[in-house]
């Protein structure tokens, strides 16, 4: 499967942006799928996840009420709304799929987009 993250740009804290992976090549609806962002000087951190069907989710406690991963099977769609942005979401932005696998290492996802920036400024 390709994927395809959008949705990144700059923004002010406190605001809001939305950011989609797009998949195309097989059935998306098989994969799990994972979004990670890499901030400058740092490790890749996890961010959420979401599980085939859509119906279980799981967010890094930095992110949890804030952000929320939705999916749209039929458009092949993976979503990452997030509210409340501060400057420590700053990051290149990931998302990643995987048939079988579903959390916080990124290592088991064998599927990668190619990021997409976002920056909170203050």
């Amino acid at each position: 499967v390709q994927l395809q993250a959008s949705g990144g740009g700059l923004v002010q804290a406190g605001g809001s942006l939305r950011l989609s992976c797009g998949a195309s090549g097989r059935t998306f609806s098989w994969y799990n799928v994972g979004w990670f962002r890499r901030a400058p000087g740092k490790e890749r951190e996890f961010v959420a996840d979401i599980s085939q069907s859509g119906g279980s989710t799981f967010y890094a406690d930095s992110v949890k009420g804030r952000f929320t991963i939705s999916r749209d099977n039929a458009r092949n769609t993976v979503y990452l709304q997030m509210n409340s942005l501060e400057p420590e979401d700053t990051a290149v932005y990931y998302c990643a799929a995987d048939r079988y696998y579903s959390g916080y290492d990124p290592h088991r996802y064998d599927y990668w987009g190619q990021g997409t920036q976002v920056t909170v400024s203050s």
